[in-house]
This record gives structure tokens, sequence and C-alpha cells, in this order.
């Protein structure tokens, strides 16, 4: 059955159905973007909080008995605020670490949840060494942004959304920080559909594991590090992406500052540089698909304080 099965996403569904949201498709015309291929965006930044995150915060944090002290984690501050809104619904302390390099607006979006925030560290990885140390005194849960079977079961409720929305889907693009979402997303297609993960180059711990068959730590920098920028893909992820991610390819900051500008250009949806890494693989022709055929495109993320800067 694997690490995470069909039926512990179900499982997952079922438990936190009511407390997110069942995020809409565009199906687009060819015109759109160019491409000679059927292409639907399944928008997760409509999600509570911005992001697909609140899935997995939920279904972790019900699955689970909660401490006293609550809930803790580290964040690039997506995750964090999807802890802390899962918190503040279900009535129960959270305490979240945010590095230095995420986004101020992240950590004040966090703080408005009502979850204390810790800032320390210049990455992701150096935040949650911090927060397990934190744990370690508080006996508080640790929800682990991607690292752990039920996060990834709840990230692949998005999967199992899609199934129902874009049942003849062919391919699903999917962006990779530390990979929960695409980890979700390939347990439910378990194969029967192609799921390729898109890593930012300067982030690019699945495709680096994928390599050397093992996760590995790798460099971290570039536009979407904030979100993305995850220094070694996650044990429970890995395990799922190797079976079941049929590729994983690579964008630049580049494409992925041009797949935002015509996102918006031709939508006017506004995400964030790593809710559109996906897209830009499709525009930068990292992944090219075959004529006519059907691509879904996940939006994992809009939480952005600017419009993208208006062509030259």
């Amino acid at each position: 059955m694997g690490i995470v099965s069909r039926h512990d996403i179900e499982a997952a569904a079922a438990r936190i159905e009511g407390r997110v949201r069942r995020t809409p498709v565009i199906h687009l015309e060819k015109t759109a973007f160019g491409l000679d291929a059927e292409i639907s965006l399944k928008l997760e930044l409509f999600q509570h909080t911005g992001s697909f995150k609140p899935r997995g915060a939920f279904n972790r944090i019900l699955a689970a008995k909660v401490p006293p002290a609550g809930v803790i984690t580290a964040s690039g501050g997506n995750h964090g605020q999807a802890v802390a809104y899962a918190s503040k619904v279900l009535g129960i302390e959270a305490e979240i670490f945010v590095p230095e390099g995420s986004p101020p607006l992240k950590a004040e979006r966090i703080r408005r949840y009502g979850a204390a925030v810790t800032v320390t560290g210049q990455y992701y990885d150096d935040a949650m060494d911090a927060c397990r140390e934190r744990a370690v005194e508080t006996d508080a849960l640790l929800v682990h942004p991607y690292d752990h079977p039920d996060v990834v079961s709840g990230q692949g409720t998005v999967g199992r959304e899609m199934g129902g929305q874009l049942p003849e889907i062919d391919t699903v693009l999917v962006a990779v920080g530390g990979g929960g979402l695409a980890a979700g997303v390939a347990a439910w297609y378990r194969s029967e559909r192609r799921v390729v993960a898109v890593e930012p180059e300067g982030c690019a711990a699945l495709a680096r594991a994928l390599d050397a068959g093992r996760p590995v730590e790798v460099s971290v920098g570039g536009i979407a590090a904030d979100s993305l920028g995850a220094r070694q893909i996650g044990d429970v992820p890995f395990e799922i992406a190797r079976e079941h991610v049929a590729a994983a390819v690579l964008v630049s900051d580049e494409a992925i500052i041009e797949a935002r500008q015509r996102l918006w250009d031709r939508l006017r949806i506004v995400a964030e540089p790593g809710g559109v890494a996906s897209l830009a693989a499709l525009l930068s022709s990292a992944y090219v698909p075959a004529p006519g055929e059907r691509v879904g495109v996940i939006i994992c993320g809009g939480n952005t304080a600017s419009l993208p800067d208006p062509p030259p």
C-alpha cells in the first residue's frame, strides 16, 4: 500500500470536510498561452490562508492527540499561516518559527491568526532546527510542513478533488518545496496519470534526490525560496515520489517571473512566485506537452503583497 494510500487520503478528506474549501478549476481556451494542449488550472491559491497548506495542517492536527502546549511548527510562511489558522479554528495554542528570509507579510498574517511567532535563521531549515529544540522543551505537537504521512494525506486531497473535476486528465504539474503536495497528489493518482514535479533551479531538492537515489542536501536560493526553499526533500515525500512521480523538471527565476506576469495579464490572477512555478514549466518549455494533451496545473499559493510588474 505504501506510506500513504488512497484510503488514507479518503480518510483525510472526511476528516477535514467543512474546514477547507473545494477550490475551483478553470479550463483555458487554447489561445490563452499559445499551447497545443488542453490546459486547466487548479486554483489552490483560493484556499483558506492563500495556499493548499490548510489541508495538511488540519489533517495532522485532527488525526493526533494535541497536548496542552498545543502545536508548533517552522515555516517559510504558508504552512505557518495554515497551522495558525487551523489552531484558531480548533481553539488550541500555536507557536510558529519563521526564517528571516520569509516575507514580512507572511509573518504578520500568522500573528493575525493569534499564533506566537519567532523569526530566526536565514532559511526554513534553520527555523526548523530552532523549532525542534523548542518542541522538546514544551512537548507541543510538531506539525511538520511536509514530512509526515498525515500531512501528505491531507495535501493528497488536492489530487482527489482534481480526479473529480478533471477525470480525463493526462498530466498534473505541481510545484515542489519539501514535497508534501507533489507526494500527496502522486499518492492519489498512483501512476495512473503522469505527475510532473516542478522546482526552481535554486531549490532543486527532489530532482537532486532522484538523481542520487536518496534525499540529499542542496543549496537554497532564488525568487521562490520563501515557499519552495527546502534544503532537503522529506523522507516521506521522497519514497512516494520515486515510485509515482513521472518526472522532475527545473525552471529559472526568469521563467517564474514571466509566468506570474502572464497569469495576471491573461486571467487577472495574482500568484506568489512559488505558486506559479508549475505554470512556468509549461510556458518555458521545461515541460512540453504532446499535441492535445490534457494538462492540469496546480496554482498552489497566492500570498504576495504586490502585483506583477507591468511590462516595459
